[in-house]
């Protein structure tokens, strides 16, 4: 396998969730008992392959952040509603 390859096989934002418990002393597999559910399941969740929103929430809890902060592609952004100006 080439290196210019490797890019396409990596996940960079599950490898930076990964990172990002690990600096708080959390995994995924401590999630995944945290919550009572597979590993699997919360490794899929975080490589954005299946949605939970029980796990998505426990995942940005455990990093400090929202739902939506860490899955923005997940969670629309809300728009204003027309006439209104900020």
């Amino acid at each position: 396998m080439f290196a210019e390859e490797m890019p396409d096989l990596i996940n960079a934002p599950h490898e930076r969730l990964k990172m990002e418990l690990r600096l708080r002393g959390k995994s995924i597999a401590s999630i995944a008992r945290e919550l009572d559910v597979f590993r699997s399941s919360v490794t899929l969740v975080s490589q954005g392959l299946r949605r939970s929103e029980k796990i998505e929430k426990a995942l940005a809890e455990a990093i400090g952040m929202t739902p939506q902060e860490l899955f923005p592609d997940r969670y629309p952004a809300e728009e204003e509603p027309t006439g209104q100006q900020t």
